[in-house]
């Protein structure tokens, strides 16, 4: 018998793209090529304008840090796990907001609007997760 994971996104539909991207290593935005927004997440109509003319783009993995929350209670597995961690939300550069955790640093370390840099982190065979971390090159 299979255990279902709930910590685990669905992939399928307009998201399946975003997640082989990640597995391969690139954080997949859209495109719209109506009003030229990109957008994240993937889905089949631009959020702005509703064109459907969009176009894949890979993101260039740079953003700064909106907001952030360190998280040290969470009863459910796998989170119990990986307390405490930094649940956060980023500004890309190329503009969408994303959800993420932040790692390589203490949460002390953090302030809000820090260049950061992605990362992908393997979860299973069939899902990499995109995570931040401070971008080592702000400091140049």
């Amino acid at each position: 018998m299979s255990t279902i994971r709930s910590d685990l996104p669905t992939i399928e539909g307009e998201a399946a793209r975003y997640w082989t991207a990640a597995k391969d290593g690139d954080l997949l935005l859209v495109h719209c090529n109506s009003c030229g927004q990109d957008h994240h997440y993937p889905r089949p109509f631009c959020p702005k304008c509703w064109s459907e003319d969009l176009t894949d783009r890979p993101a260039s993995g740079r953003a700064t840090l909106y907001t952030y929350s360190t998280v040290f209670v969470n009863d459910l597995l796998p989170f119990k796990e990986r307390l405490p961690y930094v649940a956060a939300v980023v500004d890309l550069a190329e503009g969408p907001r994303l959800m993420t955790t932040i790692v390589g640093c203490s949460p002390d370390e953090l302030s809000i609007g820090m260049p950061l840099i992605a990362e992908f982190t393997e979860v299973t065979d069939e899902v990499t997760a995109v995570v931040f971390r401070p971008d080592p090159r702000s400091g140049d």
